[in-house]
C-alpha cells in the first residue's frame, strides 16, 4: 500500500513540473538564478554560539596590526616552510587547504590593550607542516613572518606537542582582511601580540634568543597569558 501511494505522488509531481515548464515556454523570462540542477552559493553566515557557548563576533576585533589591514592576492599568496629542514616546501593557499586535515576549535583570543574575543576557529595544526617538512635536530624555534614584516617566535615544543592551529575561517566565515587573511595563528595561551596574522613564512632556527616586532620593544619573548606581557 505505501509502494503505490509513494508512485501516485511522483506522478502527480511530474504532472506539476511538466504544466509549469509549459507556462516557461509560453511565457519566457530572464533567468535571475543558477542553471536547472546546479547549487546557488549564499554568502556564509558568522556563527555566534558553539555547542552552548556564546561566541563574539569577528567584528569585537580592534584594529592594531603594525601596518594596518593587509589584503593578500590568494591566487599570488605562498606560504614557505624552511629554515633548519629536510626540505623547503612552498604552498599555494589551495595546497594547504587541500594537503592537510582541517581542524575546529573555541578559543580566546586575550589583548594587552584589555579587551578579549571568544571565537570558533576553524585551520590546520602547525605542526603537520613542520613534520612534512621534516626538522632538523638542531631546531629549538619556531619563527613567524607576515606579509606586512611583522614577526614573532614560539620554541618548536610549543608547536609541536600541542593542538596549534593556523587558522583560514573564523565562525564559519572565511578570514576577513583585518584578521589576516589568509592565515592567523591560534596562539593558545599566549597574549594576542603572538597571535601572528597574514603568515607567509615559517621558518625553523636554532636560536631561542630570537626577538619578533613587539619582544624587541620590550614584551616578553613567551607572551604566557599567566604573567605579565611586558618583559623585566
Amino acid at each position: 500500500m505505501m509502494k503505490s501511494g509513494w508512485i501516485l505522488i511522483i506522478a502527480a509531481g511530474c504532472i506539476i513540473v511538466a504544466g509549469v515548464a509549459i507556462l516557461l515556454i509560453g511565457n519566457p523570462s530572464p533567468r535571475s538564478g543558477p542553471p536547472s540542477g546546479e547549487p546557488a552559493t549564499l554568502p556564509a553566515v558568522e556563527v555566534r554560539s558553539y555547542q552552548g557557548k556564546d561566541l563574539s563576533s569577528v567584528n569585537d576585533f580592534h584594529e592594531n596590526s603594525i601596518k594596518g589591514p593587509q589584503y593578500v592576492n590568494s591566487s599570488g599568496y605562498r606560504l614557505t616552510v624552511t629554515g633548519l629542514t629536510n626540505t623547503t616546501d612552498v604552498y599555494t593557499y589551495g595546497e594547504v587547504l587541500e594537503q592537510y586535515p582541517h581542524y575546529s576549535k573555541v578559543v580566546t583570543l586575550h589583548c594587552v590593550e584589555g579587551w578579549d574575543a571568544t571565537i570558533l576557529w576553524e585551520g590546520i595544526q602547525v605542526r603537520d607542516l613542520i613534520r612534512h617538512a621534516g626538522p632538523d635536530p638542531r631546531a629549538n624555534t619556531v619563527i613567524f613572518t607576515a606579509y606586512d614584516g611583522y614577526t614573532t617566535s614560539f620554541p618548536l615544543d610549543y608547536l609541536m606537542n600541542r593542538d596549534i592551529i593556523m587558522a583560514y575561517r573564523m565562525n564559519n566565515i572565511t578570514l576577513p582582511a583585518e584578521r589576516g587573511y589568509p592565515f592567523e595563528l591560534v596562539a593558545e595561551d599566549k597574549w594576542g601580540y603572538k597571535w601572528i596574522k597574514w603568515i607567509e613564512k615559517i621558518e625553523l632556527t636554532d636560536d631561542p634568543t630570537y626577538q619578533g616586532y613587539w619582544e624587541q620593544r620590550g614584551y616578553s619573548d613567551n607572551g604566557d597569558l599567566n604573567e605579565s606581557f611586558y618583559s623585566f
